[in-house]
C-alpha cells in the first residue's frame, strides 16, 4: 500500500486520534510523528474490522477467550506501563518519583499499603475514579474487567491528575504481593488472572525487587508465571541496590 493510500485511510477515519506528543502538532517533527501514528492506527483498525473481527465473531472468540472484541479505544489508548512486586519494594514511590509529585489515592508505608490496582491517568483535575466506572467508560480501555467480580472492582480505582508524564503513557500500580496464604485468600478475587489481563495489554512491565528481601513468595511466583509469554515486555529493577556493600 502506498503512502497516499495510507493517508487516505487515515483521513477517512472519523474516530478520535489522541495527540501522543502532548503538544502542538501543526508542524515539525512532532506533527510528523502524530501524522504517522494516525495513519498506522487507522490502517490497523481497518485491517482488524475487515479481516479479523468477522473471524472472531464467527468462532465466538469473545465467549471462549472471555475477552470482548476490540474497539477503537484499544487502538487509540496510550501505552500502559505496569508495575509488579511484593509489598514495600517501592512501586508507589517509583511512580511518585516519575511524576515528581504525590497523586490521589497514594499509599506508602513499610507494611502492605497498596491493596488495590490503581491506574494513573492524565486529566485536568485531581480525583479518584471508582473501578466500576472505569470498567464501563467508553473512552478507556478497561472493558472486560467487570468479569472479575464486585470484589475486584471495589479494589480497582483510577487516579487522575495533570501530569506531563501521563500525557504520553498510563501507569498501573498493582497491589503489593503477599506471602501469607490467609492474606492471599482474603483478596476476594483471582489476583493472578487480573495480573495476566493487564499484562496482555501492557506495553512495558516493570518487575521490582527489594535488594534486602529477595525471597519469592508463592503469590509472587504465581504472578511471574502469569507474565509468561510477555518476556519481551519485562524489565527487572533491583531497588535499594546501592545500600548493599
Amino acid at each position: 500500500m502506498s503512502g497516499e493510500d495510507w493517508a487516505a485511510e487515515a483521513s477517512a477515519y472519523s474516530g478520535g486520534i489522541p495527540n501522543l506528543s502532548g503538544g502542538n502538532t501543526s508542524g515539525g517533527a512532532a506533527g510528523d510523528t502524530s501524522d504517522r501514528t494516525a495513519m498506522v492506527a487507522a490502517q490497523l483498525k481497518r485491517i482488524y474490522k475487515k479481516a479479523v473481527l468477522p473471524v472472531e465473531k464467527r468462532f465466538q472468540y469473545d465467549y471462549f477467550y472471555e475477552s470482548p472484541f476490540l474497539s477503537d479505544v484499544e487502538f487509540d489508548s496510550k501505552p500502559q506501563v505496569m508495575l509488579v512486586g511484593q509489598y514495600s519494594v517501592g512501586k508507589t514511590s517509583f511512580i511518585r518519583y516519575l511524576l515528581g509529585r504525590d497523586f490521589p489515592g497514594q499509599r506508602i508505608g513499610p507494611e502492605p499499603t497498596t491493596d488495590r490496582f490503581t491506574v494513573l491517568l492524565n486529566g485536568p483535575e485531581e480525583r479518584t475514579i471508582p473501578g466500576n466506572a472505569l470498567s464501563v467508560h467508553p473512552d478507556l480501555p478497561f472493558r472486560g474487567l467487570e468479569r472479575f467480580g464486585v470484589s475486584f472492582l471495589s479494589r480497582f480505582e483510577g487516579s487522575q491528575l495533570p501530569s506531563s508524564v501521563l500525557k504520553s503513557i498510563s501507569l498501573v500500580d498493582t497491589p503489593g504481593i503477599l506471602s501469607g496464604e490467609k492474606q492471599r485468600t482474603n483478596r476476594g478475587y483471582d489476583f493472578t488472572k487480573v495480573v495476566s489481563w493487564f499484562a496482555e495489554r501492557a506495553d512495558l512491565i516493570i518487575l521490582l525487587f527489594d535488594a534486602h528481601k529477595l525471597d519469592i513468595s508463592d503469590e509472587l511466583k504465581g504472578a511471574i508465571d502469569a507474565l509468561k509469554g510477555h518476556e519481551d515486555k519485562i524489565r527487572c529493577i533491583l531497588n535499594k541496590a546501592d545500600q548493599i556493600d
